[in-house]
């Protein structure tokens, strides 16, 4: 497994594991190639959807309303 920057373990504090299980994955992958940041969108419903994108730099997070 590789280790998450300290920006995306303080991300993930507080937040619901659900929420937890959806996001960290992501987390974890951009980790692995340490090129690209996150954007996580927050959906209707306390839904969320995190991908890897080329437009934020490593170790960061995007949120966005969709």
């Amino acid at each position: 497994m590789n280790r998450l920057p300290a920006s995306y373990l303080k991300y993930l504090e507080g937040k619901p594991p659900v929420i937890v299980a959806t996001i960290k994955p992501v987390l974890q992958q951009s980790a692995a190639d340490q090129l690209h940041g996150v954007r996580v969108r927050l959906l209707q419903h306390d839904e969320v959807q995190a991908v890897v994108d080329e437009l934020i730099p490593f170790g960061e997070i995007l949120e966005s309303v969709d």
